[in-house]
């Protein structure tokens, strides 16, 4: 049935809008004595939509955000098994205080708009509670993306949707200028099923389960995490990694960054060499990043873009890869809100006996001058190099990695050592580095070189 512009529907919700302001509460409320104020949504109501969802009983020493709270009845009942609870809302709801005194609760009340507090405002939260509230904002991807950013475990997602019972239809969402869904001007939008779970994977959700569709309300948990598997095998090795609009080793969080990785798979299982968004596992920091498109760049190598997981603290970032049930890949650490000066300044322990003698390009050999572009790297000639990790035990052929300003340039090639106990090491570049003096040290089994400084030029 069509929900926007039918008569039906928009008499429908006027009966419940007169039967709402006759109650004066939304939410049932059940108090200590027992007695219950009556609300337009039942305590048996309020109680099937909220065991929906894979929320623990116990929820002792969690945060949990209840966005459009209403009266308060999830906050209250988030607060009851345990958590710590703010509940937000765009206007304030003098019931919700009347409940809250009621209840001797201590739920933390904001007023304020989801598309406009982040993590400095309100924190982090293990669990985040988004009911009904979707299709009455105009940047429904926007609040997504707010919502993830701030947390850490799963959100539960109820939204309004167009598909009942839900299709495979691609995603598309409608749009209301004014009143034509259920004469409400207050209802922006109304995305199909699909949509809805693919808004949820663009803001940076990695996994999103679908659970049921009642009454044109789409029921899903979308996950920060990946699920915790015995993971066994060959890894694959993580080669570069570079921001995919800039080409560079610059981050930030408050952008809508996207990363690039290339990996190879030659020390993967050969099942596993059809590879696409929903086989390849990547980590960044706390968080996982599903790949929006993968792709073969020849043989054993391997493209991913993935969303720079909303969240991120501010520093160096641990990133790694898995294909399939493979073991972890090394780990390649990037810069997140670091300026230049930060980056040079944090390292490993210095080993003054790890020492980088000479780089260049590998093509022109001009020393510790360095051309960038497509396809370009470094060659340096390192001693002391230790032999632990050239024989290394992690999830990759060196243990070795080239440091750029303090960015990670996992080794490719590392040679025997020369007549003067010298190893070329070779890692490639980010193409779109722009010229000028760059430090250059080389990371080996836990240790850092002295850095040295370098040209790039065009």
């Amino acid at each position: 049935m069509q929900r926007a512009r039918n008569q039906e529907t928009t008499d429908g919700i006027r009966r419940l809008s007169d039967e709402l302001a006759h109650l004066g509460w939304y939410h049932s409320i059940e108090l200590p004595d027992g007695q219950v104020i009556p609300g337009l949504q039942t305590l048996d109501q309020l109680r099937e939509r909220i065991a929906r969802y894979p929320i623990p009983q116990d929820l002792t020493g969690k945060r949990v955000l209840d966005i459009g709270a209403w009266d308060g009845w999830f906050s209250f009942e988030m607060e009851r098994r345990g958590a710590s609870v703010v509940a937000l809302d765009s206007a304030r709801q003098e019931t919700f205080f009347e409940a809250r005194r009621l209840l001797n609760s201590k739920v933390e009340y904001v007023v304020d708009d989801i598309c406009r507090v982040n993590p400095r405002d309100l924190g982090y939260f293990d669990i985040v509670l988004f009911f009904g509230v979707l299709y009455h904002l105009k940047h429904p991807l926007l609040a997504l993306e707010k919502i993830c950013e701030m947390t850490t475990d799963l959100a539960c997602i109820e939204s309004l949707v167009i598909d009942d019972p839900p299709s495979n239809a691609i995603p598309m969402m409608e749009f209301y200028e004014g009143t034509e869904l259920a004469g409400q001007f207050d209802n922006w939008v109304g995305p199909n099923t699909s949509c809805m779970l693919a808004f949820c994977r663009t803001a940076g959700f990695v996994r999103v389960e679908l659970g049921e569709v009642v009454d044109y309300r789409a029921h899903a948990v979308a996950y920060r995490k990946w699920p915790e598997i015995q993971r066994s095998g060959p890894a694959p090795e993580l080669v570069c990694v570079e921001n995919t609009w800039t080409r560079d080793h610059n981050f930030s969080s408050s952008r809508d960054d996207y990363f690039t990785a290339w990996f190879n798979t030659a020390w993967s299982n050969s099942t596993e060499m059809n590879l696409h968004p929903d086989n390849v596992f990547i980590q960044v920091g706390p968080y996982a990043a599903r790949p929006v498109g993968v792709r073969n760049i020849g043989g054993i190598g391997w493209q991913a873009n993935c969303k720079l997981p909303p969240g991120l603290s501010r520093g160096w970032q641990a990133l790694k890869i898995s294909t399939g049930t493979s073991n972890w890949s090394n780990h390649l650490r990037i810069p997140v809100d670091l300026s230049r000066e930060e980056r040079r300044s944090l390292h490993d322990p210095i080993a003054a006996d790890l020492e980088i003698v000479g780089a260049t390009d590998g093509k022109t050999f001009e020393l510790n001058r360095v051309r960038t572009g497509v396809q370009s790297c470094v060659s340096a000639w390192v001693a002391g190099l230790p032999e632990a990790a050239i024989n290394s035990t992690v999830a990759s052929r060196f243990d070795v990695s080239l440091r750029l300003d303090g960015a990670d340039l996992p080794a490719v090639y590392v040679s025997s050592p020369d007549s003067k106990g010298f190893r070329q090491v070779n890692a490639m570049l980010p193409p779109r580095l722009q010229p000028g003096e760059y430090l250059l040290s080389v990371s080996a089994a836990g240790v850092e070189s002295p850095p040295v400084p370098i040209q790039l030029i065009t």
